[in-house]
């Protein structure tokens, strides 16, 4: 779900992840037409990087 938050919405991707700064930047760039590309590059690359945060914390957890 949030995939698809990143591509259509990807401001609100930062606000759902704990990063409401970058949410702020990333609207900014998102204003501009040209903008939204890379501003949805942006969104998927940090929603993968939250996810891959979140699975090395469990394992350490299981650790």
């Amino acid at each position: 779900m949030r995939l698809i938050i990143a591509l259509l919405l990807p401001f609100l991707v930062f606000f759902t992840i704990g990063r409401p700064f970058q949410g702020m930047l990333c609207l900014l760039l998102q204003l501009t037409l040209i903008g939204w590309i890379p501003a949805a590059i942006w969104a998927v690359y940090a929603l993968s990087q939250y996810n891959t945060d979140k699975k090395i914390a469990a394992s350490r957890r299981g650790d």
